[in-house]
């Protein structure tokens, strides 16, 4: 028996593919597993860039001090009340899922509001296709998207050479010898 199991069922990502559907914005209540906080001099300014901009909504907020902003379950954000926020854009990002048929909508909608706050899309050699945003805290926030798995691709020759190799290749769909 191995200690590592497929655990979809769990996530609220879709399968990648043409057709994906996102999941609805979750309003439930859950002990938050992971979350970003991010220090903004201008609450009112960032909270209507995530939710116009980025696709949030807000869960709950203490005015002036804090909003929580969610889009699918385990996609959360706490914009804190600063004095300040850094000048540069760190390096450091941080990325939230997306499918496909948000991509376009997403670059739109932050380019109406910021006009220089997106960069690209990319499509990566590990088969998504990411959209790096910019926000008004100067934070670098990446949405990801599955594309579609094409065993033929160039994508999946880069993945197998790592030793990724989709399930329906024949090695289970536990992944136990990547684990």
């Amino acid at each position: 028996m191995s200690d590592y199991y497929n655990a979809f069922e769990m996530s609220p990502v879709p399968a990648p593919g043409p057709d994906a559907v996102p999941p609805e914005p979750f309003r439930g209540i859950y002990g938050m597993p992971a979350f970003v906080t991010i220090p903004t001099s201008d609450l009112a300014a960032s909270v209507d860039f995530w939710i116009r901009g980025l696709g949030f909504f807000e869960l709950f907020g203490i005015p002036g001090r804090l909003v929580h902003l969610r889009r699918w379950a385990f996609q959360d954000v706490l914009l804190v009340q600063a004095a300040s926020v850094p000048e540069r854009t760190p390096a450091m990002s941080f990325s939230f899922a997306c499918v496909l048929s948000q991509v376009d909508s997403l670059i739109q909608a932050c380019r109406a509001l910021r006009p220089n706050s997106v960069d690209g899309p990319r499509d990566t050699p590990w088969n998504t296709r990411d959209v790096e945003v910019v926000t008004p805290e100067n934070a670098r926030i990446v949405f990801t998207a599955a594309k579609p798995f094409d065993p033929a691709s160039q994508e999946a020759r880069n993945l197998e050479a790592i030793g990724i190799t989709p399930p329906a290749v024949g090695h289970g769909d536990d992944n136990e010898e990547h684990a």
